[in-house]
């Protein structure tokens, strides 16, 4: 089996994430829940892998990130919480469904307005029409940091001098980039960052987190238990508790700090050069396959994605066939991103995305190429 589908998840990860992950099942009690070894255990990995994670992505106060399920997870405290009472919000058609549904809610419910700033034919956004789609009452710019459909990677500095110029706040979706794109939060002037850990983070599914800066204050999505102001009729509101309502996955989080130790060990930039040589090498051959139409902008930053059709197919049946022919993992269809494939005129058919991780081999790249070159012979 060859593996193309690190878009959607990791397959493929470091052999100490899963010895991590055991570990903490046979060892860790409940993170911040008592004072025994067990528990403080758990409490000191956990506070562990939050500085490990400040210092991936660029900020310095670890205790201003909440781990959540997923960026899905993340991404609805954030534009619940900004959302809850109206305004207007700007968001472009690049976007995954985890930020269009809960905008969409938002809209129902309270009121929101929404603008999305549409894309080209290669799926790029203009940052002008960005600035041009303001208002009195806009609270925030909602962007992905790396579209899941074309690979293309969002100038994040330039939204966010927008945003700062305007007293905006900048929510980013890192889905896409956390792990295998270098992410500097303070930097770029992120004021809120939404990541998973079970893609390019290699951690496993069930783990992932929201940095919100100091000063922004968000509403819990959830409250229950916290470990700390048990007598208190509220959820705190304090950082990092304010989002963490009810028990860690702390398995999970082993296994994500055990990931970080490898990212950390290899180096962000050399993973990212690693899969950026493949995509790109993928790209170029794939390019010259005739009947073959690839989708995005390849002249820029991206990240290691490459969607294609091949003919008249349908993307589901281009999948089907290098599956069941020739064992190759990748995703067909919609990538719940709806409005991505109208802007592509893809909506019809959906798109056939090969995406790459640090683990890919470049036989495993020139055997995909052999299996798009049979199938369009083949097909067309």
């Amino acid at each position: 089996m060859i593996y193309m589908d690190c878009a959607a998840s990791a397959l493929q990860r470091p052999p100490a994430v899963g010895k991590a992950v055991l570990y903490a099942l046979d060892s860790f009690g409940n993170p911040s829940r008592g004072a025994h070894s067990p528990s403080l255990e758990a409490s000191r990995l956990v506070y562990g892998a939050r500085e490990k994670l400040a210092g991936l992505l660029g900020f310095s106060s670890p205790e201003r990130l909440s781990f959540t399920h997923n960026a899905t997870e993340a991404l609805n405290i954030a534009i619940n919480g900004i959302f809850q009472n109206g305004g207007h919000c700007i968001s472009t058609v690049c976007e995954h469904n985890s930020v269009l549904r809960p905008l969409y809610r938002c809209a129902r419910l309270h009121g929101t307005e929404l603008t999305l700033i549409g894309a080209d034919g290669e799926g790029s956004i203009s940052c002008s029409d960005i600035e041009k789609a303001i208002r009195n009452d806009t609270k925030a710019i909602v962007i992905t940091h790396s579209s899941n459909v074309t690979g293309n990677v969002t100038d994040i500095s330039a939204i966010s001098d927008i945003a700062r110029r305007h007293g905006l706040l900048l929510v980013v979706d890192g889905a896409q980039t956390a792990g295998c794109f270098p992410v500097d939060i303070e930097g770029d002037g992120i004021d809120i960052f939404c990541f998973s850990g079970h893609k390019g983070l290699m951690a496993p599914q069930g783990t992932g987190g929201i940095y919100i800066r100091e000063g922004v204050e968000l509403p819990p999505l959830k409250t229950g238990g916290s470990g700390i102001q048990s007598f208190n009729e509220e959820h705190p509101s304090s950082m990092p508790e304010a989002h963490e309502a009810g028990t860690l996955n702390s398995h999970g989080i082993a296994g994500l700090d055990a990931s970080l130790d490898f990212i950390a060990q290899k180096g962000i930039k050399a993973i990212y050069k690693r899969e950026k040589e493949l995509s790109e090498h993928f790209y170029g051959e794939a390019e010259k396959i005739k009947g073959v139409k690839l989708y995005g902008s390849f002249g820029g930053e991206r990240t290691a994605v490459v969607s294609l059709n091949i003919g008249d197919l349908y993307s589901a049946e281009t999948a089907d066939i290098l599956w069941n022919r020739y064992s190759i993992c990748v995703r067909a269809g919609a990538h719940c991103a709806p409005l991505m494939h109208r802007a592509l005129d893809t909506e019809k058919r959906g798109a056939v995305r090969f995406s790459f991780s640090y683990y890919n081999t470049e036989k495993e790249i020139e055997f995909a190429l052999g299996a798009l070159r049979s199938i369009a012979e083949d097909k067309i």
